[in-house]
């Protein structure tokens, strides 16, 4: 989306134009609800904390500075909002049952055998996210679902380049260490993405 469309969107939202906002409302609704299941593990929650996060950036869009970009200010306030709902259940398990895997199948309609693997795939890796801390899932989920650059996940943790990189450095060497584990009862059908720069050592 073009960043000056989205300006655009924001400024008018700002002087009152409620179809402005929700066509932000529309263009975002599923990168933040991604961001929240793979957050908080449970579709029912992310669900409340997708619509409690564009509350928030309803009542607070006079805050929004035009200079920055929509997008990642949007998801900070969104995973803000999840890592507080996170330390609030500390201690908590979430319940598998929560998690709804066949959303996160592609569009397609894939064979019975095929879907069944990306549910146990998409299971496990839930798994290995919920073994992190908040603040290393969340630069985990960014930078491998949201696809976002080291420059973009340190605006929306409000960090540095070298701490984003630190962080998921530690975060990938934990989840490694936790697959291997798994991998001796039973092997993962597919790792976990990787980019070529991200295997440098921060």
């Amino acid at each position: 989306m073009a960043m000056e469309q989205e300006r655009l969107w924001a400024i008018q939202a700002q002087q009152g134009d409620q179809d402005a906002f929700a066509r932000i409302v529309k263009a975002y609704q599923r990168p933040v609800y991604n961001l929240a299941y793979r957050m908080l593990g449970s579709a029912q929650e992310a669900e409340d904390a997708s619509q409690e996060a564009f509350i928030r950036v309803y009542t607070r869009l006079e805050t929004y500075d035009a200079g920055r970009k929509l997008s990642s200010w949007l998801l900070s306030i969104a995973s803000h909002h999840c890592i507080d709902r996170l330390r609030k259940r500390r201690g908590q398990t979430v319940s598998m049952e929560d998690i709804e895997a066949e959303r996160w199948l592609s569009d397609g309609e894939p064979i019975p055998e095929e879907s069944a693997l990306e549910a146990e795939r998409e299971s496990h890796v839930r798994r290995l996210l919920d073994t992190l801390p908040e603040q290393y899932r969340l630069c985990i989920v960014l930078r491998y679902w949201h696809d976002m650059s080291y420059d973009e996940i340190a605006e929306i943790t409000s960090t540095t380049q070298s701490a984003v990189k630190s962080r998921l450095h530690r975060a990938r060497k934990a989840m490694a260490e936790a697959l291997y584990e798994d991998s001796v009862a039973a092997p993962l059908a597919a790792p976990m993405p990787r980019r070529s720069q991200d295997n440098v050592l921060p």
